[in-house]
């Protein structure tokens, strides 16, 4: 399989998702849609990723490569792939589908658990998940449920933080994908935005997951892109 990753900034990649490609024996190739990576014609790919980043999907004045980059997607989704988005990149892809992209009620960053709906509890994709998971978050956006998906997931802090779209098109707020190294990363490039709040834990908290930790979550990563068409 020929998966592709678009990028934000440098140090949001694909993470342990580079790993399940080489597990299985698959392609991964990437484009910095931040710096202005050319973007690859529809039958150079089978799979998309699209990462996550700081900025919102609405900040096309500062970043106007979002617009290409909603406009790929768009693209993309028309074409019959399945396309899986990371925190901003389920944002793009519910902004894509046409769905509200807006502030959170609260900022969540950390280790929390996700609890399934019913219907993530009864999918092919998340159902043999255990009901509630904890796994890594960092977002202050969330998307409002595209018309036509699944509601596959929620937190104690954020309602929608997983949905399905025709049963390939996934969407993501948290990190499943994240290791000791891009913890790390994000939490350096972003610790100004590690400020008191009901569901901010502190880098200290953060950085204090165990291997266990990164096991549990990059299980549930691959056991779910192993579901995915």
């Amino acid at each position: 399989m020929r998966n592709h990753c678009l990028m934000h900034v440098p140090f949001e990649g694909p993470a342990a998702i580079a790993d399940w490609c080489a597990q299985r024996g698959h392609e991964l190739t990437r484009t910095p849609v931040y710096s202005g990576g050319v973007l690859p014609a529809q039958d150079d790919f089978d799979r998309l990723f699209v990462m996550g980043g700081p900025m919102g999907i609405y900040d096309e004045a500062e970043h106007p490569w979002l617009i290409r980059e909603k406009a790929f997607i768009a693209e993309t989704i028309a074409a019959g792939k399945t396309v899986i988005g990371v925190c901003l990149g389920a944002q793009l892809i519910a902004d894509v589908l046409g769905a509200r992209v807006h502030r959170n009620p609260h900022i969540e960053i950390g280790w929390f658990p996700i609890d399934l709906s019913e219907a993530g509890r009864d999918s092919e994709v998340a159902g043999f998940l255990p009901p509630s998971v904890e796994v890594f978050h960092w977002h202050g956006d969330t998307f409002d449920l595209p018309p036509g998906a699944v509601h596959l997931a929620s937190s104690e802090a954020c309602r929608n933080q997983a949905y399905l779209y025709e049963g390939r098109v996934l969407g993501l707020q948290f990190h499943i994908e994240s290791t000791p190294q891009s913890v790390t990363d994000i939490t350096t490039h972003c610790a100004d935005e590690l400020t008191p709040g009901a569901y901010i834990q502190s880098a200290e908290r953060i950085l204090a997951a165990t291997d266990e930790d990164y096991a549990r979550i990059n299980g549930v990563l691959f056991g779910i892109l192993d579901r995915l068409p």
